[in-house]
C-alpha cells in the first residue's frame, strides 16, 4: 500500500493559488489580532480624561492584558499541537473578539483590567498558531517570506487601529472604539469556521483524520490513490508537543536565545505602542492627531517586514535582522534628542514610521525564526513557548514606558527603546539556527538528496 510523504510534497511542490489563499485567510486573523491588541493604547488619552485620572491608573489595564498573552501564548501553543492549528486559532479569535466588546462596557479601571486579562487569553493564543499554520501550508522555500507576511499583520492591525481610532475617537467616543474592534473579528471567524482547513502536517499524524487530509491534498493539487497511508518522514520520531523537548541539547541555546530576543523585542514593541499616543499628547498634540502617530509608528513595520522577509530569503535572517535590529536603535537615539512637538511633525512622524518600523519588522520576522527553528512535531509548542515567556517582557513595558515619560518625558521615552532594543540584538545575534539564504538552502537539500557514494 502506498505511503505519501506530506512532508516532501508540501515541501518541494509549487506554491499554488489556493496554498497563498489559505495564507491570506490566516493572515487576517492576525490583522484583528493586532487591532484589538493595540486598540487600547489609541483609547487611554481619552479614558484618562474621562474618568478624571493620570497615567499610571491605566497602567494595570495595560499590564494585565500582556499577563493575559503570556498564558494564552502558552495555552495556545499547546493546544495548537494537540488539538490542532485551526482548532486553537479559531478559537482564539472567538475569545479576544467577545472580550473586547465587554471592555466597552467597562466603567471603571479595575473592570477595564479584568476585560483586558481575559481577552490576553485569546489574543496570546492566536500568533503561535498562526505562525505554525502558515508555515505548514507554505512549501519551504516560500516558508519564511509566507510566515513573515501572515505576521507583519500584527503592525498591520495596530496600523488599522491608529487609524480606525483617529476616526472614532474624537467624534463617538472610545466606547464605540471597542464596539467596533470586538465586532470585526467575530465576522471573520463566523466565515473561517467554514473555509479554513487544517494543518496537513498534523493531520498525516492522526490516522483517523487520513480521508480529510486526502480530500485536502486533492484541492491542493496532489492526487492520492484511495485507502493510502501517510506520513511526514522528516518528523518521523520527534516529540509531540513537549515542552522538555525545546531545552534538549538540540535546542537548548535557540530556544534561551529566541525567548531573550522575544522578550526584550516585545518590550520594546508595547513600550511604543501603549504609550506614544500619550506621550503624543503630553508634547500638545491634539487626540486626534496622537492616534495617528500609533499609525506612524505601526506602518513602517509593514512595509520594513516585508522587505526584511524578502532580504532574508537572499541575505539569510542573521544579516537582515540584526540590520533592521541595528537601524531601530539609531533611529531611538534620534527621537530622544530631537524636539517633539506639533512644530515639528513631519519630522516626528517620519522617526515614529522609521524606529518603530524597524522594530515591528524584526519582531514580526522573528516569528518565521522560531518557525524554522523548530519541527512540526513541536512548532506551535517551541514557538508559543518563546513568544509565551517573552511576552512577561510585555508585562513590564507599561510600568517601564509610564515610568520613563514621569521621569524624564519624550527623551528618557526614546532612551528606554533605544536600550531594550540593544539587548534583543545581542540575544538576535546568539541564535545558532539562523535561516539561510534561498540559494544555500537548495544546495543543502541537493547534497542531502545525494545517494551515498556519488
Amino acid at each position: 500500500m502506498e505511503t505519501v510523504d506530506v512532508g516532501r510534497i508540501l515541501d518541494e511542490s509549487d506554491w499554488s493559488g489556493y496554498q497563498r489563499l489559505l495564507v491570506f485567510a490566516t493572515a487576517l486573523t492576525i490583522v484583528f489580532d493586532g487591532l484589538d491588541n493595540q486598540v487600547l493604547g489609541g483609547a487611554i488619552p481619552v479614558m484618562m480624561r474621562e474618568w478624571q485620572l493620570p497615567r499610571a491608573a491605566l497602567t494595570p489595564a495595560l499590564t494585565s492584558g500582556f499577563v493575559g498573552m503570556v498564558t494564552g501564548s502558552f495555552l495556545g501553543g499547546v493546544l495548537g499541537d494537540r488539538l490542532g492549528r485551526r482548532v486553537a486559532l479559531l478559537s482564539s479569535i472567538v475569545a479576544f473578539g467577545l472580550l473586547t466588546l465587554l471592555v466597552a462596557t467597562a466603567g471603571d479601571p479595575t473592570t477595564l483590567a479584568a476585560f483586558r486579562f481575559l481577552s490576553g487569553l485569546g489574543l496570546g493564543g492566536a500568533m503561535p498558531n498562526a505562525a505554525s499554520l502558515v508555515s505548514e501550508f507554505a512549501p519551504r522555500r516560500h516558508r519564511p517570506f509566507a510566515v513573515t507576511l501572515t505576521i507583519v499583520c500584527i503592525p498591520l492591525g495596530g496600523t488599522l487601529a491608529g487609524l480606525v481610532g483617529g476616526a472614532i475617537l474624537p467624534q463617538y467616543g472610545w466606547r464605540a472604539l471597542f464596539v467596533v474592534s470586538g465586532a470585526m473579528p467575530l465576522v471573520l471567524a463566523a466565515a473561517l469556521f467554514r473555509v479554513l482547513p487544517e494543518s496537513p502536517r498534523f493531520l498525516a499524524r492522526h490516522q483517523r483524520r487520513w480521508p480529510e487530509l486526502a480530500a485536502l491534498l486533492g484541492r491542493l493539487g496532489h492526487r492520492v490513490a484511495p485507502g493510502a497511508m501517510f506520513a511526514d518522514v522528516q518528523e518521523k520520531g520527534a516529540a509531540r508537543g513537549s515542552i522538555a523537548e525545546l531545552i534538549a541539547p538540540a535546542y537548548r541555546r535557540d530556544t534561551l536565545a529566541l525567548v531573550a530576543s522575544f522578550f526584550f523585542c516585545l518590550t520594546t514593541v508595547y513600550i511604543g505602542t501603549n504609550w506614544v499616543p500619550q506621550m503624543l499628547v503630553s508634547n500638545h498634540f491634539d487626540v486626534g492627531t496622537a492616534s495617528y502617530g500609533l499609525t506612524a509608528f505601526n506602518i513602517g513595520g509593514v512595509v520594513g517586514a516585508i522587505l526584511g522577509a524578502a532580504f532574508i530569503l537572499r541575505l539569510g535572517s542573521r544579516l537582515s535582522m540584526l540590520s533592521m535590529a541595528a537601524g531601530a536603535i539609531a533611529g531611538a537615539v534620534v527621537l530622544s534628542m530631537m524636539p517633539i512637538g506639533p512644530n515639528a511633525t513631519f519630522a516626528v512622524f517620519a522617526m515614529l514610521a522609521w524606529t518603530g518600523g524597524l522594530i515591528n519588522a524584526v519582531q514580526t520576522t522573528m516569528y518565521a525564526l522560531a518557525a524554522h527553528v523548530y519541527p512540526t512535531s513541536i512548532r506551535s509548542t517551541g514557538v508559543g513557548t518563546a513568544v509565551g515567556i517573552g511576552r512577561i517582557g510585555s508585562v513590564f513595558s507599561p510600568a517601564l514606558g509610564q515610568r520613563a515619560l514621569d521621569a524624564g518625558g519624550a527623551s528618557w521615552y526614546f532612551g528606554l527603546i533605544a536600550s531594550t532594543m540593544t539587548i534583543a540584538f545581542a540575544a538576535l545575534a546568539s541564535v545558532r539556527n539562523h535561516i539561510p539564504p534561498v540559494s544555500t538552502a537548495r544546495e543543502a537539500g541537493s547534497m542531502a538528496a545525494e545517494p551515498a557514494g556519488r
